[in-house]
């Protein structure tokens, strides 16, 4: 009887050992699937994370490029503004000798067929410089105008970009919130399965 007492208890002992160090084991394994994830966590944060340094440096340089676009653009409008006022004047002042010469030839001459010719000839150069003066002048106007829509294209393409990366990096977060729940799922089904297969 007390070798059965003592068998009895041994066998006890030997079931809550057997437990014990079944359960240690599993928390062994739940201790090293945890470093495993956050392992494979912190890889892809790595990596997520240099390829967000990467767009965002795409990005810097798009903006500077943009920049230097913009101040170029503003640089060839005050050119195209000075060649209009160079022009301008020049066109000023062949108007004026235009009519200094009128004046001239109206008081060197007596005969009215040679002043009416003259200034026939003088208005018809008169007009010539006027339509001149208009065709460049609405040159350097359509010049203008297309510069600015170039830089304000610039100015939206810098929006639309900065709206796509902010897209991009919500597309981002939700990404890595459905990968936490896939691996979240797989570690379930995966200790059910050991459990399973335990029993």
């Amino acid at each position: 009887r007390a070798l059965r007492d003592a068998l009895d208890h041994a066998f006890r002992e030997k079931c809550t050992a057997e437990l014990a160090r079944d359960n240690l084991y599993e928390e062994v394994q739940q201790v090293k699937s945890r470093c495993q994830k956050e392992q494979a966590a912190r890889e892809e944060a790595k990596k997520q994370l240099s390829l967000s340094r990467k767009e965002l440096e795409e990005e810097r340089r798009a903006q500077i490029w943009l920049k230097e676009r913009a101040v170029q653009l503003e640089k060839e409008v005050e050119a195209l503004l000075e060649v209009h006022e160079e022009e301008k004047a020049g066109l000023d002042q062949e108007i004026a000798s235009f009519s200094q010469s009128l004046e001239s030839f109206r008081c060197a001459t007596c005969q009215p067929v040679e002043v009416e010719d003259y200034s026939k000839r003088l208005s018809e150069i008169w007009k010539g410089a006027v339509e001149t003066y208009k065709t460049e002048v609405s040159q350097l106007e359509g010049s203008l105008c297309q510069a600015k829509e170039n830089l304000w294209k610039a100015v939206e393409d810098n929006q639309q970009s900065q709206l796509q990366l902010q897209h991009l990096e919500k597309d981002l977060a939700g990404l890595k919130a459905r990968k936490e729940m896939l691996e979240e799922s797989l570690a379930r089904q995966w200790q059910e399965q050991r459990g399973e297969v335990g029993k």
